[in-house]
C-alpha cells in the first residue's frame, strides 16, 4: 500500500436502509422504527466485523409534501430520536462508535454538551457528535420559527455554538476528580472552571456538571462543502462526510480542507474524509445488479416522483407518468449533482416517459453508487484511499441489515487480503480506532504553559 494507516468504515443508518423502498424489501424489518432490537443487530454484525461507527443521520421533523407519496416513505416519518439511540445501542456493544446527528438551530450548546458528554460516559468514550444546522424548512416548523433562517446565519450560529460547546467540555481538567474519602474532597475545586461565555447567540455561564470525557471529549462530525463548511471542518471536525460523486472532486475537497488545518494548528491525520456511498455489492455483476433492480421495481412512482421534485426543485405535479417529461418544467440549473441533473437533462431530450425518468433516476441516485463484485468494490475504495480522494467511506447500504451482511461476508474478506483493513479494533475508544488524538484541555494546557 502507498499509505502507512487502514480505511476507516462506517455503517449510515436510515432505520430500513438507504433506498427509500428498503421497508418493503424481504431482508429488513419493517418493524424496526420502533423495535431496538433492530439496529441492535445492525449495531452488533458492524461491530462483529470490526467496523469503526455507526452513523445515524437525523432531521428532527417529520417530512412535508406529497401525502401519498409520504405514507409510502417512512424514513423522516417515524424513526428514534438518535442520542436516545446510540446511548442504548452503546450497551449492547463493546468496541462500535456511535456518530448521531443534532442541530445547532434547534437545540442550546448546553443542552448538546451535556448529552454527548453523558454518552460518552456511558459507552467508554465511543460518542460522536455530527454537527449540522439543517436545511428543510419543515424543522423550523416545529420550534417556534416559520422556516430556516438564512444559511449565513445558521452558520454564524453554529460557529460559536460548537465553540461554546468545546469550553463546557473543558470544564473539569482531566485529574479534577481527587475523590478522596478520607478528606471529603469528590474534586479540585481549582480544576473546575466556569466558562462565562457571552457571544452574540449565546450567554452560557458553565460549568458543565460532568466530568471529562474517557476521549477527552466526543468526536466531531460534518458535513457541508460550503465555503463556511470547509473553514469549520478545518478548525473544529474531526470526521467530514462528503459525496463520492467524483474522484477528481474528491481530491480537490480533500486536499483543500487538509490544506487549512495547518493555520489552526491542527494535524491533518486528525481529520478523515470519509464520502457516503451506496453499495450494491454480489458474487457477480449480474447477482449485484439484480439486487440494485429489485429496490427500484418496488418503488411506487409516487416516491420516485417526490425524490425527483425534490432533486429538481420543480413542480411535476399531475404530470402524465407515461408521457414525455415536460420540458418547460425543468429547471436551468442543478440543485444538487450537476453531472446527475445533466445525465437527466440529456435522458428526457431523447423522448422518454416520466415513469422511465422516474426508474432512471432512482436508479442512478439509490441503486447505482457503487455496484459490483468483491474486487470491483475494494478495487473502488482501495483507488480513492490511496490517492487521497478518501480516508474512509461511510456506508450507505440500500436494506439493513441484509446489505449490511453481504458486504460483511464478501467485501470486507477482500479488503483485509489487500491489507486495507484492520482484523482487529486497535483501542477502546472511537478516537482511537479512528487514528485521531486526544485535544488537549485548554486549562491543563495553560497550567502546563505557567
Amino acid at each position: 500500500m502507498s499509505r502507512p494507516d487502514q480505511l476507516k468504515l462506517g455503517t449510515f443508518v436510515y432505520t430500513f436502509g438507504f433506498h427509500p423502498a428498503a421497508w418493503l424489501h424481504p431482508g429488513s424489518d419493517v418493524q424496526g422504527a420502533n423495535d431496538l432490537a433492530h439496529l441492535k443487530k445492525v449495531a452488533q454484525i458492524s461491530e462483529a466485523a470490526k467496523l469503526d461507527f455507526m452513523f445515524f443521520a437525523d432531521s428532527p421533523a417529520a417530512a412535508i409534501g406529497d401525502p401519498a407519496a409520504l405514507a409510502r416513505q417512512p424514513t423522516k416519518m417515524n424513526r428514534f430520536e438518535p442520542i436516545t439511540a446510540i446511548t442504548a445501542l452503546s450497551q449492547h456493544t463493546e468496541r462500535l462508535g456511535f456518530v448521531a446527528t443534532a442541530s445547532t438551530s434547534y437545540y442550546e450548546p448546553y443542552n448538546i454538551a451535556r448529552l454527548f458528554a453523558s454518552a460518552d460516559h456511558m459507552s467508554g468514550g465511543r460518542m460522536c457528535w455530527n454537527v449540522v444546522t439543517s436545511d428543510h424548512d419543515e424543522t423550523g416548523y416545529n420550534y417556534n420559527r416559520e422556516g430556516l433562517p438564512p444559511h449565513a446565519e445558521r452558520y454564524e450560529r453554529c460557529e460559536e455554538f460548537v465553540d461554546v460547546v468545546f469550553g463546557l467540555w473543558d470544564s473539569y481538567e482531566p485529574d479534577a476528580l481527587l475523590l478522596d474519602r478520607d478528606s471529603g474532597i469528590y474534586h479540585d475545586q481549582n480544576k473546575l472552571h466556569e466558562l462565562n461565555h457571552h457571544g452574540k447567540h449565546f450567554q452560557v455561564r458553565g460549568p458543565l456538571n460532568i466530568a471529562r470525557t474517557p476521549q477527552g471529549r466526543p468526536v466531531i462530525a460534518q458535513a457541508g462543502g460550503s465555503e463556511p463548511g470547509m473553514e469549520l471542518a478545518a478548525r473544529t471536525a474531526e470526521m467530514v462526510f462528503s459525496l463520492a460523486s467524483n474522484i477528481e472532486k474528491n481530491r480537490a475537497f480533500y486536499a483543500n480542507v487538509k490544506s487549512r488545518m495547518a493555520k489552526y494548528e491542527r494535524h491533518e491525520d486528525d481529520l478523515k474524509i470519509m464520502p457516503g456511498i451506496v453499495i450494491n455489492v454480489g458474487e457477480t455483476e449480474a447477482e449485484a445488479e439484480a439486487k440494485a433492480q429489485q429496490l427500484v421495481d418496488l418503488m411506487h412512482p409516487d416516491v420516485g416522483l417526490l425524490m425527483l421534485q425534490e432533486f429538481l426543485e420543480a413542480d411535476l405535479r399531475g404530470v402524465d407518468l407515461d408521457k414525455p417529461f415536460p420540458m418547460e418544467r425543468m429547471p436551468e440549473k442543478a440543485k444538487g449533482s450537476k453531472a446527475l441533473f445533466d445525465e437527466l437533462k440529456e435522458f428526457v431530450t431523447q423522448g422518454h416517459t416520466m415513469r422511465e425518468l422516474i426508474t432512471h433516476y432512482a436508479r442512478r441516485h439509490t441503486g447505482n453508487g457503487l455496484t459490483g463484485t468483491p474486487s470491483q468494490i475494494a478495487d473502488f475504495m482501495q483507488e480513492w484511499f490511496e490517492t487521497r480522494a478518501a480516508d474512509g467511506f461511510i456506508l450507505m447500504f440500500p436494506t439493513l441489515p441484509s446489505s449490511l451482511e453481504d458486504f460483511t461476508r464478501l467485501v470486507v474478506p477482500e479488503l483485509r487480503r489487500r491489507g486495507l483493513f484492520r482484523e482487529d479494533y486497535e483501542a477502546g475508544t472511537l478516537r482511537g480506532n479512528l487514528g485521531i488524538s486526544e485535544p488537549g484541555n485548554r486549562y491543563a494546557l495553560a497550567r502546563a504553559a505557567e
